[in-house]
């Protein structure tokens, strides 16, 4: 829910699940200064509770239009 909340602050869009291998995957869209943003949010400050060990950007391309319209958490 703080991922999500801080999505939403930041104007992004996409979603983020938690993994049975206790990771968090997820897509974030959205202008490339906002998306920069959220991703150094993920990276250095994440949820109350979380344990960052690491982080891992992939499959980054500009998109013309976003895919999605709000930032949701899946289960």
């Amino acid at each position: 829910m703080y991922t999500e909340g801080e999505a939403k602050k930041t104007g992004v869009v996409g979603w983020v699940k938690n993994t049975s291998q206790g990771t968090v995957t997820g897509q974030v869209q959205g202008p490339e200064d906002k998306v920069n943003s959220m991703k150094n949010w993920l990276s250095k400050v994440g949820s109350p509770s979380s344990r960052i060990d690491r982080t891992d950007f992939s499959n980054e391309k500009t998109i013309s239009e976003l895919d999605y319209t709000n930032f949701s958490i899946k289960y």
